[in-house]
């Protein structure tokens, strides 16, 4: 099986670090890119990244690489990027698995549900995103990080986020395709962001999905990559 892990905003693939290796270990393939502007991409940050972007340089990945069967992995912002992409590649994707993700309509864009679930949250970006083009990380203690040790070691690889990723509506071409592909959702519950519960709220409930809760926080894949290996191992069952 091949795994594909897409970071969310302001993170890279090094959130993957800990994760990937194990999963290689169980004789997976593994590809945890950064997006471009993020992680090890950070030179190439500009204000004009958008999300149309980002979704291109997954989708570009599963092409030039000719992926087949392969688990999509979108962990926050990434769930709007891996719609985008599962909607250009249907037909590489074993399964969709959002991860404490946004589930994003046709039409819509991450801003949208952000300034639903928590609006002063959703007003703090739009007045720094609109002044600067540019949305800073929110503190490291709303992604579940509390050891001094490690905020210390996530600060300098943050990214500001190009504020266009998040007013970008999302645009699909191919939803029946979309559809069709099997879907997980993973809730990280301790502590959560607020922003998550109300697509968790609708895969819980709905038999079409898979759902997982993690007592964990929102970067799970940093804060117990252990346990989260082992739930993408199920998943590949």
């Amino acid at each position: 099986m091949t795994y594909v892990l897409i970071h969310g905003a302001w993170h890279g693939g090094w959130a993957w670090r800990l994760v990937a290796p194990i999963l290689r270990f169980a004789g997976h393939e593994v590809y945890a890119p950064s997006l471009t502007g993020m992680g090890d991409r950070m030179h190439l940050l500009r204000a004009e990244i958008d999300l149309e972007l980002h979704i291109a340089d997954v989708a570009t990945l599963l092409e030039a690489h000719d992926l087949s069967e392969v688990i999509l992995l979108g962990h926050s912002y990434g769930g709007m990027v891996i719609t985008g992409a599962a909607d250009r590649c249907a037909k590489r994707i074993h399964r969709l698995i959002y991860f404490d993700a946004f589930v994003p309509e046709n039409g819509r864009c991450l801003f949208d549900y952000v300034a639903a679930a928590v609006p002063e949250r959703a007003a703090g970006f739009k007045k720094m995103g609109e002044a600067t083009g540019f949305v800073d990380p929110p503190p490291n203690s709303l992604w579940g990080h509390t050891d001094p040790k490690l905020i210390e070691w996530i600060r300098p690889r943050e990214v500001r986020m190009p504020y266009r990723t998040q007013v970008q509506p999302l645009r699909l071409a191919n939803e029946a395709a979309l559809a069709r592909i099997p879907k997980t959702f993973v809730q990280c519950t301790s502590p959560a962001t607020g922003t998550f519960g109300q697509f968790a709220a609708k895969a819980r409930n709905d038999p079409a999905w898979r759902f997982h809760e993690l007592k964990s926080g929102h970067d799970a894949m940093i804060l117990q990559p252990q346990a989260v290996a082992q739930l993408l191992l199920k998943e590949a069952s």
